[in-house]
């Protein structure tokens, strides 16, 4: 049996997989007459599995490590031999890094890595693309001129106090490309709101009109709460001495998706702004930058104009993109570590801020090593900003320790921290597989039940987001949709109907017609007329639509971590599965307890959650390496 008929056989590729492979050999024996198919059965297996790497989320696949697809018993070829049938292939182009593969081959094979060519070529423009932003110096002004209002949006900064978020807003002054990176709670939107106010300053002290400024996120849920947290942040700022009001009036209310921002064209892949017709706008700011996938991402930057400026929010060591490519990462890992700042920038900087050393703190998340050819520093140095201290969590919850440890993938510490409930707002509990019975489920439970009486659409949707159950899978036991249908049963009885007063729905698609997207959250009501109508939170309130009438969605209740990246609750009750699985991970932990605001309720055995935390979610890209190598420098 074939190499590639086996890995079929035996479940590692999707049938979509298989079908790539079974064209290749078709075609092959089509234009030869012969049984030559391009390079053997090994290429055959290889274009396969680049394609099965795509439903994986890695952006290719590297025939030296083909476990990571696939962990099975297979007589795997040996890697140089399988490099060697791939470079000879007439299906596999091998274009130097900077080049447009050839149109005529379906794969590329690029720094030992197999790609689809559309991927290579996402991945190559994406770099080209931060690149470009990278290099440009946007329109300067005497930083001095800002100082007084620097002092007062970051009073601390002025005295040396290493003030992260002053420096990330220094940096927006200089930079057409600003990374903003940190752990929940860091302060990231705090910090965007006082770095558009200097912008806002800086283009009125030039004389110009205040910058258009775009607002975006992944998701229409990641969008609203980026706008109301902004809208927060610059409520506060109003009362600051020395912030003039007509700046903040300035500052956009509302935010939108990344898929709206661009534009959407019905049953097309492309977007109605892209580089011949570019964003309109003068700075562009995007959260949960972690949740952006490498296609998507390449459009975003490819459609950002020369001279505007774009700004990534988001926290690397968060769950990557469920689609293909793990992009926020693998940026911050070529930008090196925040510290980097080229002289010359700190000497222009200087007066607002001073730059020197500074001692990392402790819970800081991934520090990454300067890139050893010193290439990348050229080019990223000085573009990234890491915040560390934690604001999220309130008084009556302690997971700053319990979050490091996890992050960090420390089991002992972990465990130890759990077990000794010394954490305010931490619960563990150990071997609880049941979340739904005895006491613990009734807590659960009774979080909410008084949806089933609310019938104000506001507040029930306020009710919503008190309490959410996490999951690691999406099928099985322990999988949302099992858990789903168990507490609506207990919510709403054995024969409730499919819509009932209470129930909370999670959009699973994009529906631009309806206004509402993957990830918004809604609750059904009962009308006084008895019609029962679902309630979803907008721009300017709330707003009913008739269940019928909804684009595809699912329960809410239960739901697994990838769905609530861009969200918080103030109780997260978070269920481990019975037995280890390739999908946990401790970025997946980190990003489950990190949705917490008051409580956490962690149901695990410990020999799941060693597992989980000694696994990380590795991907497949040639991102990082692709920026490193960059000649030049801004």
């Amino acid at each position: 049996m074939s190499l590639l008929d086996s890995l079929y056989r035996h479940g590692g590729l999707r049938a979509l997989d298989h079908a790539l492979g079974q064209s290749l050999r078709r075609l092959g024996r089509t234009e030869s007459g012969a049984s030559d198919n391009g390079g053997g059965d090994s290429v055959l297996a290889a274009a396969a599995l680049a394609s099965c790497a795509i439903g994986h989320g890695h952006a290719a696949f590297d025939p030296a490590r083909p476990q990571v697809l696939f962990d099975a018993a297979v007589a795997w070829p040996a890697p140089q031999a399988w490099l060697d049938a791939l470079g000879g292939s007439r299906w596999v182009g091998t274009p130097a890094p900077t080049e447009l593969a050839p149109a005529d081959v379906p794969l590329v094979l690029e720094a030992g890595l197999l790609y689809l060519r559309r991927y290579r070529e996402y991945e190559r423009r994406l770099a080209a693309g931060l690149l470009r932003l990278a290099a440009q110096s946007p329109a300067r002004s005497d930083p001095a001129a800002l100082a007084p209002l620097f002092a007062a949006l970051f009073p601390g900064a002025a005295a040396g106090a290493g003030d992260q978020q002053a420096r990330a807003a220094a940096l927006a002054l200089r930079c057409a490309l600003l990374l903003v990176t940190g752990g929940p709670g860091t302060g990231k939107t705090t910090t965007i709101a006082r770095l558009l106010l200097l912008l806002i300053a800086q283009a009125r002290h030039a004389g110009n009109e205040p910058p258009r400024i775009a607002l975006a996120a992944p998701t229409g849920r990641a969008a609203e709460r980026m706008a109301g947290s902004l809208r927060h942040a610059v409520d506060g700022l109003r009362e600051v001495p020395g912030i003039d009001a007509d700046l903040c009036d300035a500052l956009p209310a509302q935010a939108r998706t990344l898929h709206r921002l661009l534009g959407t064209i019905p049953d097309s892949p492309h977007f109605r702004h892209d580089a011949a017709h570019p964003l309109p706008f003068e700075v562009i700011v995007v959260d949960e930058a972690s949740m952006v996938d490498l296609p998507l991402m390449c459009k975003l930057v490819e459609a950002v104009a020369d001279g505007t400026r774009l700004v990534l929010l988001g926290d690397p060591d968060q769950l990557p993109s469920v689609e293909a490519g793990d992009v926020l990462a693998a940026i911050v890992a070529a930008a090196g570590p925040d510290e980097a700042w080229p002289p010359a920038l700190a000497a222009e900087l200087a007066p607002l801020l001073p730059v020197g050393p500074r001692p990392a703190a402790a819970g800081g998340g991934r520090e990454l090593d300067a890139p050893p050819d010193g290439a990348a520093a050229a080019v990223l140095a000085g573009h990234r900003v890491h915040l560390r201290r934690g604001y999220r969590q309130s008084e009556s919850l302690d997971l700053a320790p319990l979050a490091a440890a996890v992050r960090e993938g420390d089991a002992d510490t972990a465990l130890a921290l759990l077990r000794g409930g010394e954490l305010a707002g931490v619960h563990f509990h150990e071997d609880l597989l049941e979340p739904l019975a005895g006491g613990v489920g009734e807590a659960l439970l009774g979080a909410w039940r008084p949806l089933l009486q609310i019938h104000d659409p506001a507040a029930a949707l306020a009710l919503a987001a008190r309490a959410r159950l996490l999951t690691a899978v999406r099928e099985g036991p322990h999988g949302a949709r099992t858990l789903n249908a168990r507490i609506e049963e207990a919510l709403a009885g054995a024969q409730h109907p499919r819509y009932y007063h209470g129930r909370l729905l999670l959009i699973t698609e994009n529906s631009y017609r309806h206004g509402l997207f993957n990830g918004d959250i809604g609750v059904c009501l009962r009308g006084e007329d008895g019609v029962i109508a679902a309630w979803f939170a907008g721009g300017e309130g709330v707003r009913g639509l008739h269940p019928a009438a909804l684009p595809a969605h699912e329960g809410a209740f239960a739901m697994t971590v990838h769905k609530v990246q861009g969200s918080e609750f103030d109780q997260v009750w978070l269920q481990l599965p019975r037995q280890d699985g390739r999908g946990l991970s401790r970025e997946l932990l980190y990003t489950g307890l990190t949705r917490a605001r008051d409580a956490l309720h962690l149901c695990a055995s410990e020999p799941v959650l060693r597992a989980a935390l000694a696994r990380r979610t590795a991907r497949v890209s040639g991102l990082e390496w692709r920026l490193r190598a960059a000649p030049g420098s801004p």
